[in-house]
């Protein structure tokens, strides 16, 4: 969610249609997402972790179940060597790995539960990935943009 002025962005968790967490500060009232009304993407992994794809900031954000941020990744210098991570999606496998698309770099990048990077596929032939999503057999699908086109993606887990 965002404000209608656009400078603050938060999760709210509902059961049912009742409001019980707020998340969208840390450290000392600094914000945990960017302030404006530009997509963010957001999943919860296995362990109750909250992850969200916040492209606008070029970051994976992570808080745990009580919203506590547990780490932050802003792009690995091997995918990013060109132009700035842009997370556009985000989904976990059944390792609890998180899987995002990087727009800027056209590949999708796949981080542990903790935020290590551990590889990027870039040999797929995307174009303007902006959606992931991964099935019950951990099989990937990357939407593009501007084509339309979803891809399923077999990859190294």
């Amino acid at each position: 969610m965002f404000k209608h002025d656009e400078t603050k962005s938060k999760v709210v968790r509902y059961l049912g249609s009742t409001e019980i967490q707020t998340i969208q500060f840390y450290d000392e009232g600094k914000p945990l997402y960017s302030g404006n009304d530009i997509i963010k993407f957001i999943t919860e992994n296995k362990n109750y972790d909250i992850c969200v794809a916040d492209c606008e900031a070029g970051a994976v954000v992570v808080v745990n179940q009580e919203g506590k941020l547990r780490w932050r990744y802003a792009g690995h210098p091997l995918v990013t060597k060109n132009k700035s991570f842009k997370p556009y999606g985000i989904a976990t496998n059944s390792q609890s790995h998180i899987l995002t698309a990087d727009g800027n770099n056209q590949c999708i990048c796949i981080l542990d539960q903790d935020g290590q990077f551990l590889r990027y596929i870039d040999n797929c032939d995307l174009k303007d990935p902006c959606g992931v999503c991964v099935d019950s057999d951990d099989n990937l699908f990357v939407c593009e943009y501007f084509d339309g086109n979803v891809k399923k993606i077999k990859y190294q887990k």
